[in-house]
């Protein structure tokens, strides 16, 4: 029993440190670009998008299709580096520890 206890006391920790990552990551901005850097967007840790911001030279109305499809990219851009630092924290919140394939914490 002593073995359950212990067992019982690792996933108590472990669930204060994911929810101490989830609370870092939704702090966390990352930014992403396309355009050779015409349009920014800003996401939170948590893929929100919290700040669009487009370079004035692309506001020509004969342009806006180009300049939807590059909001699209930076968005994808800014959502990659999301989960590449949401992988990276949940590695280091779990100290390792290998879950399933597919299981996707704290989403």
């Amino acid at each position: 029993m002593k073995n359950l206890a212990g067992l019982m006391k690792q996933a108590s920790q472990m669930q204060a440190k994911m929810q101490e990552m989830q609370a870092k990551m939704e702090a966390m901005e990352v930014e992403g670009s396309a355009g050779a850097g015409m349009v920014h967007v800003t996401l939170s840790g948590k893929g929100v998008l919290k700040r669009l911001k487009i370079d004035p030279k692309l506001a020509d109305p004969n342009e806006t299709e180009m300049l939807e499809d590059l909001v699209v990219a930076a968005h994808a851009d800014a959502k990659q580096k999301v989960e590449a630092m949401m992988a990276e924290e949940m590695q280091a919140a779990t100290g390792g520890l290998q879950l399933p394939e597919g299981l996707k914490l704290p989403f």
